[in-house]
């Protein structure tokens, strides 16, 4: 009674779409209709065919899933969207030349791929299949191409004009528009000369030069050289294909060349084109001037299937009216395809051909190709005949039965999945019944056999060819139990009506499948688990279970994880192990949660789910690694020691223990580093005149086991200071330089050089005159040191110049040093030994003082006035000493002829007062103002000094006296060689300017005039201020150091001297 109650539901409901279903009926076609639609060949996936529901005038019900469409058959290569009945490509590409049904199609409408399409109704109340076809157009996608790269082609000499020669043909795999367009033949320099088209005894052609032969032989103009005795010339020959021929346009004499080389090229009619070429080449030989005949221009012929190997089909014949050679004829294929050479063999001697494989008629259903007889003359004439074989078939193919699903009854490894509700008269599956076979042997009847509640009811007769298919839907008699029977066997005899007939069967197992009511469960909703890094690929990290309370299929569990977060893990389906995919790396990432899902294999599908949180757990799998390869630190020089000198960043990857780091400095002494911060510390200060660069390498170590470590280089490098002052190394203090008073402007007197043990703007030296310059008669060069001359020099500035040079570094502060240049203005050197002494003087005087030439100048009058007070006082002091010293000897001894006479007054002579000038001793009547100087009269020069005092050229040593035996320096003779001296010593420098000399002999008849106790080394000695260098601090004229120019005064009990030049 239930399940009459059941029945009476489902008839009820069934009612209902009564109205939906006779309106979508009203809308199909007739069952003989077919659906027609055509595709271009190597498409793309998803090009649109055309659209089923469309087509079939189906409107009612379309769109909204109570009508849904499903392609039975077809589907390798197209789809179709269930909905919308949208019919297109599918992701295989569709090759035409590659479909074994177009292997031999020359139609462009007979290549052709079928399908089937169900529409069906709600709920699988009905279902209605439909065939259509989708012809397969031809693109261009295949190259024309020679039989062979190298084409050979024998002419003979001394043909007439216009003698044509048939060339190999091309083949295409391609047809019709996009197969052989036309020949063109390819000059040597890449010019392209096309052919005409004509048919056998047409127009005229296009000429097409010919390429010279590229041997080359005495007499030709070169191995490239054209030819014009030969054109091309293209043939539309009856049966559609083109024919190049090769024209002779000269004449051919093969005594002067015997071979040209031509370039023959085919081109496709597709767009674009494609195109292939290969080399012709032709050899001229002796008159063969007839070619064979066919008996017929096409062969046709029938031959059987399965014919066994060298089974004769059909003989061509073709005769020669040449005797010789040049009448002996040979066969050889012409245009024809892979699939012919290899099931045909072809006798080169008779004509005859045979079966060289067997032939299947479901294959290859005709056979057309083209035979060559060529006779053995130079050259060989040809003819060309078409042979047709069509293929007889035999009743060799037992019918086929084919089981496969049809809606949405899903079957699988030949069982069909049946739902237990199904109501009866439901569609299972769709059986399809062919032959391969033709006539009756393709004739299939076919019947189910056993006690089973399923039956066939036809499904429609075939509207496309071919005739010999037939479908079935297979149909439920009866109500289905899972309870009662959970599977049956179908078996499905079919049979064919060929003699011996031939019949075959096909079983399908149809399970009863149960209602899936249950979800599957997991015991715990969140499950979490530790894993460490590193693991090994697919190592399993743990296992989940889930339980279903249903049975069968519907409790069979199928484990997956959810794609938005699953990460380097997968699940397998059947046991519920989850594993990583890879090595885990807790430094990337340290957590991943999972959302396992457990679904069952029931329809609809139930599914629960779980998730899963895997911490991943460190190793030591990671060394510290230094930020840098190598760092780089500045430090300045004259650092105190233990100070920082730089900083260096290491880091590690792992955690805890792993990542605890140790820092050593791999240079004993010198550096050491703080382990916590990474700071290293220097234990010395740094010179970096001593050492500028240190490198080392700082070594880094974990905590981990095994304990892992890493290097880096520090290289440090010592910046500069300014601590060192310039040093000036030429010229010398002391020395001095020779510069002629005829010396012009501009001219180098002296190069100031200088070093300086820093760098950069530290030992940028700048140089200046700071003193001793007062007329400005030198300059010197900021940056060279170079002093040269800049004004012309006048007799006033003979003598020595002392210049002081200052030279500064461009430090902060700056350092510098001071350097004394001596210049003396005269002709020669004939007295160096004054100019020496002058030098050694000048090292001794204060460097606020100019010494610069002439003492007569006005400036230097006026600087030295206090001086030459202090000189007057002393000569008189010296002049009173000397009287009491005669006095005091004239008592003690007697005197000699030339001595002293008591109270006999000598004239006075100043050592540095200018000739005519004496200066005058006692206030009374010892003047000798107004009164002529007493002339000596036992050296008649003594008196000269006075009476040639107006003179300016007179030497002030004219006026000088030896002292203790010491000859007098001039007395009345004059330095030849230096007539300027006297000049010189009135400059303005407080140096005294005379330069005694203890040790020189007495000159004889020379009378002393005076008698005064001097330093043995006659080494003056003056006050002064004392001169330093090298200080940190510069003054205007110097730089104070340890090192000073010191006055010294030497207290021997000697008379002190203290001389000044006015």
């Amino acid at each position: 009674m239930q399940r009459l109650g059941a029945v009476h539901s489902s008839a009820v409901q069934t009612r209902s779409l009564v109205v939906l279903v006779l309106q979508l009926l009203t809308q199909l076609r007739g069952a003989d209709s077919a659906l027609r639609y055509r595709v271009a060949e190597e498409g793309p996936p998803d090009v649109k065919i055309g659209n089923v529901a469309a087509d079939l005038g189906l409107t009612a019900g379309t769109g909204s899933g109570d009508v849904t469409f499903a392609l039975e058959s077809g589907s390798e290569y197209f789809k179709i969207d269930n909905v919308t009945g949208e019919l297109t490509t599918g992701p295989r590409r569709i090759d035409r030349e590659k479909l074994p049904q177009c292997q031999m199609i020359f139609d462009e409408n007979e290549c052709f791929l079928d399908f089937e399409v169900s529409v069906i109704g709600p709920l699988q109340s009905w279902v209605d299949l439909f065939e259509g076809r989708v012809v397969i157009t031809d693109i261009n996608d295949n190259t024309p191409s020679f039989p062979s790269p190298v084409l050979q082609l024998s002419v003979e000499e001394n043909r007439p004009i216009g003698t044509l020669y048939l060339l190999p043909t091309a083949t295409d795999r391609d047809f019709g528009r996009n197969g052989i367009d036309r020949y063109e033949l390819i000059q040597d320099g890449g010019a392209v000369s096309s052919s005409t088209r004509r048919t056998v005894g047409g127009n005229p052609n296009t000429r097409v030069d010919g390429l010279g032969d590229r041997r080359g032989r005495s007499g030709d103009n070169g191995g490239g050289a054209r030819s014009s005795v030969f054109e091309l010339q293209v043939a539309d020959i009856p049966d559609g294909e083109k024919q190049p021929q090769l024209i002779v346009k000269g004449t051919l004499d093969r005594e002067q060349k015997d071979s040209y080389e031509l370039y023959l090229r085919v081109r496709d009619g597709g767009n674009p084109a494609r195109s292939s070429q290969a080399l012709l080449r032709v050899s001229i030989t002796d008159v063969n001037d007839n070619s064979p005949q066919f008996e017929r221009a096409t062969y046709e012929a029938e031959m059987a299937e399965n014919a066994p190997p060298g089974t004769p089909v059909l003989q061509v014949r073709a005769s020669d009216r040449d005797i010789g050679v040049n009448g002996q004829v040979e066969y050889v294929f012409g245009a024809a395809t892979e699939s012919v050479r290899r099931l045909l063999r072809l006798d080169e001697a008779t004509g005859w051909l045979s079966v060289l494989h067997r032939i299947d008629r479901e294959e290859v259903a005709q056979l057309r190709f083209t035979v060559t007889a060529r006779d053995r003359g130079q050259p060989p004439r040809t003819d060309r005949t078409t042979v047709v074989l069509a293929v007889r078939d035999e009743n060799d193919n037992v019918p086929v039965v084919e089981i496969r699903k049809i809606g949405r009854i899903p079957v699988r490894d030949g069982a069909a999945l049946v739902p237990e509700n199904v109501l009866v008269d439901t569609p299972v599956a769709l059986v399809q019944v062919s032959d391969r076979d033709q006539g009756e042997n393709g004739a299939v009847t076919c019947t189910v056999v056993g006690d089973v509640p399923f039956t066939l009811k036809p499904a429609g007769e075939t509207a496309l060819p071919p005739l010999n298919k037939k479908k079935y839907f297979l149909h439920t008699s009866a109500l289905l139990d899972y309870e009662t029977t959970k599977e049956y066997s179908v078996t499905i005899v079919a049979v064919d009506s060929g003699s011996p007939s031939l019949s075959s069967n096909s079983s399908l197992m149809v399970r009863v499948v149960d209602i899936n009511d249950h979800a599957p469960t997991f015991p715990q909703n969140v499950v979490e688990v530790h894993f460490a890094e590193n693991n090994s690929p697919a190592e399993r990290v743990l296992t989940v279970v889930a339980t279903d309370a249903d049975s069968g299929k519907n409790a069979e569990i199928a484990y997956s994880l959810d794609p938005a977060g699953n990460g380097p893990f997968y699940i397998d389906a059947d046991n519920g192990d989850i594993r990583a995919t890879g090595a885990l790396d807790r430094e990337q990432r340290e957590r991943y949660e999972l959302r396992v899902i457990a679904k069952d294999k029931g329809t609809p599908p139930l599914q629960g789910s779980a998730t899963v949180v895997v911490q991943v757990t460190d190793r030591n799998d990671n060394a510290p690694k230094f930020v840098q390869e190598v760092f780089t630190f500045y430090v300045k020089e004259n650092l105190l020691a233990n100070s920082p000198v730089g900083m260096v960043t290491v880091t590690d990857a792992d955690e805890g223990e792993n990542a605890e780091l140790s820092l050593f400095v791999e240079m004993d002494g010198v550096f050491s580093i703080e382990n916590n911060t990474g700071t290293i510390f220097s234990s010395a200060s740094f010179d970096r005149e001593k050492l500028s660069t240190y490198t080392f390498r700082v070594r880094a170590v974990d905590g981990g086991e095994p304990r892992k470590t890493a290097t880096a280089t520090v290289s440090l490098f010592v910046t500069d200071e300014n601590d060192n002052a310039p040093s000036v190394t030429s010229p010398a203090n002391e020395s001095y330089t020779l510069l002629e008073p005829a010396s012009s402007a501009r001219t180098i007197v002296s190069t100031v050089t200088a070093i300086d043990s820093d760098t950069g703007p530290n030992a940028d030296l700048h140089y200046a005159l700071v003193g001793g310059n007062p007329f400005r008669l030198f300059e010197i060069g900021h940056t060279n040191g170079v002093i040269t001359l800049a004004e012309p020099l006048e007799r006033r500035h003979r003598g020595l110049h002392r210049l002081v040079v200052r030279v500064n570094d461009s430090g902060i502060p700056s350092l510098c040093a001071t350097a004394l240049v001596h210049v003396f203005i005269n002709e020669s050197l004939a007295n160096a030994t004054i100019v020496d002494a002058q030098v050694a003087r000048s090292l001794m005087a204060p460097l606020s003082l100019d010494i610069a030439g002439d003492p007569d100048s006005e400036r230097a009058l006026g600087k030295q006035r206090l001086s030459v007070a202090i000189g007057v006082l002393a000569g008189a002091a010296a002049v009173i000493l000397v009287i009491l010293l005669v006095v005091t000897a004239r008592q003690c001894g007697a005197q000699g002829k030339n001595g002293y006479e008591a109270g006999k007054k000598e004239p006075e002579e100043d050592f540095f007062s200018p000739p005519g000038t004496q200066p005058q001793v006692g206030r009374g009547g010892g003047s000798d103002r107004g009164r002529k100087p007493r002339r000596d009269k036992r050296n008649g020069s003594g008196g000269s000094a006075v009476a040639g005092g107006g003179k300016s050229d007179r030497s002030l040593y004219s006026g000088i006296v030896t002292v203790n035996g010491l000859p007098r320096m001039g007395g009345g003779r004059r330095h030849q060689s230096s007539p300027d001296l006297a000049r010189h010593y009135k400059s303005s420098s407080p140096l005294p300017a005379v330069n005694l000399q203890p040790h020189s002999p007495p000159a004889e008849g020379k009378k002393h005039q005076a008698v005064q106790e001097l330093p043995p080394s006659n080494t003056f000695v003056g006050s002064g201020d004392a001169m330093s260098l090298g200080s940190d601090q510069c003054s205007e004229y110097g730089c104070q150091t340890g090192n000073k120019y010191s006055k010294q005064v030497r207290r021997n009990g000697m008379l002190k001297l203290s001389a000044h030049f006015i």
